[in-house]
């Protein structure tokens, strides 16, 4: 399901009411209303219509929501049912705490391979996945195709590895590194993850609640 201008809020929406509704599939519900779940993710019932009607609307008037086929249906939107297959690229200490404890193909992805260039790593296994020397990533990539790159690795190699891996063809990155992949190449997807960032907004909302 491809879905044109959709914007980028509501994209940003979506894993949470996925998130939700997994939540109310396991508690044995079957159906919503848009009130109803508006007052469970503190939203407007206005709001989730608009967002859902987005993508040809799931709801029927005086009956509401069936979970389980909006679950698939975000689902489906968000690329879930057909994973994506990634790398990682550096496996240190950040890099093996997030392959080991993230279920990737929860969330659309299939780990299919680790790279670094620390010999003490290189040759161990990590989530099950060997991992690699980086001098390897060219014949990997041209044998696999990995489409999109978890990079746990310190910023200043973050940028040659970067246009390495675009040239090699991924187009979406879950970058750690602290630097910004997307401002050289706007036409590839990137996620920054900036643990730092979160904790100064709690301090700020801690301190001005």
């Amino acid at each position: 399901m491809k879905e044109q201008h959709i914007s980028i809020s509501v994209i940003k929406r979506l894993p949470r009411y996925y998130r939700f509704l997994g939540e109310l599939k396991k508690q044995g519900f079957t159906r919503i209303s848009s009130g109803e779940l508006a007052g469970r993710m503190n939203l407007t019932a206005s709001q989730i219509r608009q967002d859902l009607n987005c993508f040809r609307g799931f709801g029927q008037q005086g009956y509401g929501y069936n979970i389980e086929m909006l679950y698939d249906g975000i689902g489906e939107i968000l690329g879930i049912d057909k994973p994506t297959s990634a790398i990682m690229l550096g496996v240190g200490k950040l890099g093996v705490v997030v392959a080991e404890n993230m279920n990737f193909q929860k969330y659309g992805f299939n780990l299919v391979g680790a790279f670094d260039v620390d010999e003490e790593v290189i040759g161990k296994e990590v989530a099950g996945i060997k991992v690699l020397s980086l001098d390897e990533l060219e014949a990997f990539c041209s044998e696999h195709k990995p489409k999109a790159a978890f990079m746990c690795v310190p910023s200043a190699a973050a940028p040659e590895l970067s246009e390495r891996l675009i040239g090699l063809g991924v187009t979406g990155f879950w970058n750690f590194s602290h630097y910004d992949i997307g401002i050289k190449h706007p036409e590839v997807s990137v996620e920054n993850v900036h643990f730092g960032d979160t904790l100064m907004r709690l301090s700020y909302k801690v301190k001005n609640s």
